[in-house]
């Protein structure tokens, strides 16, 4: 007996909620990751983990946010709690990987590549594992044609935003590209589930095994959020993600022009004196004095003179 699926069971509230989960994830992942491109050695791994972390909440958030309008009329629906929390590990170790080669390596061309081929395909498996762990009474089969276009969309969106995260610096531009990225990685979650088909078993009506969705995803949903909420004050309070602009977007370069020597100014400026300097004698012999000529520098001589 096939199944009746339906994936808007709260409307558009789930698929609004969901986006903008992933592009909050996706803003603070683009933003750590540009910060990590401007700091020293010994923080660039903290903000490389703090991004890729970021990242990875913030598209399994956005996935099993999508996941609670989903359901099936005649069969209750489930989650098995280990397979779901090994689909956010798988999230957040994958993209880690992709954007700690890009915050080492560059983005170079075969970089992208491999990096971006890694990570889309993080988050596909982790689509399909969370997926996995949905328990109903009967079996889910796949259309392999829309699966195969699900993933190439998350290798494409995970390829484009890691070159976001090291091309593209300032608040308005990595905001532009989490928008997209986040509408990427939404299109990817529903092309999945575009290809699913569930054939029941047996009786329907029956209670799966686990948990309710209700009951499981909230508890596990306020972990990733509060998480996403703490690395958003962070950014927020860090002054070079904050400013994005001046001496904070070039700290080499101001480190450059402290450290350079003072150059000549001119004309130059004479708010001191000058300098007094010795007077030099003349040169070549004394002049000879001559007696005065008469008439000349004498006292006229006066009648009462002895």
């Amino acid at each position: 007996m096939q199944g009746t699926i339906d994936g808007f069971n709260y409307g558009a509230v789930t698929p609004v909620a969901a986006y903008l989960m992933a592009v909050l994830g996706g803003a603070l992942g683009l933003r750590c990751t540009t910060r990590s491109l401007r700091t020293e050695d010994s923080w660039k791994p903290g903000w490389l983990g703090l991004g890729a972390t970021s990242i990875g909440s913030g598209i399994w958030t956005m996935h099993f946010i999508a996941m609670i309008g989903f359901q099936v009329e005649e069969a209750p629906v489930s989650y098995d709690i280990p397979t779901t929390v090994l689909s956010l590990v798988v999230a957040i170790v994958m993209v880690g990987v992709g954007i700690f080669v890009v915050g080492y390596r560059g983005a170079t061309r075969a970089t992208l590549i491999t990096a971006g081929t890694v990570t889309g395909l993080g988050v596909a498996a982790m689509h399909y594992i969370g997926m996995a762990g949905m328990r109903l009474n009967g079996e889910l089969h796949y259309e392999t044609v829309t699966v195969v276009l699900s993933v190439v969309i998350a290798v494409v969106a995970a390829t484009a935003a890691l070159w976001a995260a090291v091309s593209i610096h300032g608040f308005l531009p990595s905001l532009g590209a989490s928008l997209v990225m986040g509408i990427a990685v939404t299109g990817m979650h529903y092309t999945g589930m575009a290809a699913i088909s569930v054939h029941l078993q047996g009786g329907s009506g029956g209670h799966a095994g686990g948990g309710s969705p209700t009951s499981i995803m909230f508890p596990m949903l306020l972990g990733p959020a509060v998480f996403l909420v703490l690395a958003g004050v962070v950014v927020m309070f860090d002054p070079l993600l904050v400013l994005g602009e001046g001496e904070w977007d070039r700290p080499e370069a101001g480190k450059a022009e402290r450290s350079a020597p003072p150059r000549p100014v001119w004309p130059p400026a004479y708010d001191e004196p000058p300098a007094r300097h010795p007077a030099v004698p003349p040169q070549g012999p004394p002049a000879q004095s001559r007696p005065p000529a008469q008439g000349q520098g004498q006292r006229p001589r006066s009648p009462y003179d002895w």
